[in-house]
């Protein structure tokens, strides 16, 4: 099996890699804004569906025009071309948070990271994942649901986290494995899931597909 991730992230190539997976990255380029009155669940799944595909049909044209590509690799080391079309499985997934069903994604500024936080603030949230793996014959989708609870911040504690940089690239406007661990006292569900890859929902999904998938 070639595994393609369809996302440019750092932090779900590093989940991806320590989960012993060998793979490629190959990020995927589509609007991600929600469609009216759209459903979390339904939003993160329906972009980690697009990512894969869109992705998935990129490489297989390639691999028929016998081009290959030339991705960052990891963790293996060695570059070659693509293997057959019939080889190829591309994994896509996006990760939103979640609060009174409003979708927060990444903030558009430091005045939207502000808004968001003060939302999250002393209250329960939802980190939604969809997944989505694509190969030549068949199209899976899940999504893993965590809670996450936040201690009340005050203005001051916003204003010095959103200075640090942090938030901005963020759904939600925090990162759980940053500086915002320490507002973050207890959660429900999947912690990888809220760093941006169920780990053992895309092992399960994977493994199911090619056992061997793993070095």
């Amino acid at each position: 099996m070639t595994l393609v991730l369809a996302s440019a992230s750092p932090r779900r190539r590093e989940l991806l890699a320590q989960c012993g997976f060998s793979f490629t990255v190959h990020p995927a380029a589509i609007p991600e804004d929600p469609l009216p009155n759209e459903d979390p669940i339904a939003y993160v799944v329906r972009l980690a569906r697009q990512k894969a595909e869109v992705v998935y049909a990129e490489l297989a044209s390639e691999t028929v025009k016998g081009t290959g590509f030339s991705p960052y690799i990891e963790p293996a080391k060695e570059k070659g071309a693509l293997a057959p079309e019939g080889d190829l499985t591309v994994l896509g997934a996006d990760t939103t948070v979640t609060i009174d069903n409003q979708i927060l994604g990444k903030p558009e500024d430091s005045a939207d990271a502000a808004r968001m936080l003060r939302l999250l603030s002393g209250r329960t949230h939802r980190v939604i994942t969809g997944v989505a793996i694509v190969t030549a014959t068949h199209t899976e989708i899940a999504a893993e649901v965590t809670g996450v609870r936040f201690l009340t911040l005050s203005d001051q504690e916003i204003a010095d986290y959103i200075a640090t940089g942090e938030p901005m690239d963020k759904a939600g406007a925090y990162a759980i494995q940053g500086c915002a661990a320490r507002w973050i006292p207890r959660i429900t569900g999947d912690y990888f899931n809220v760093v941006g890859l169920p780990l053992a929902l895309v092992t399960t999904m994977l493994e199911s597909i090619a056992p061997a998938s793993r070095k």
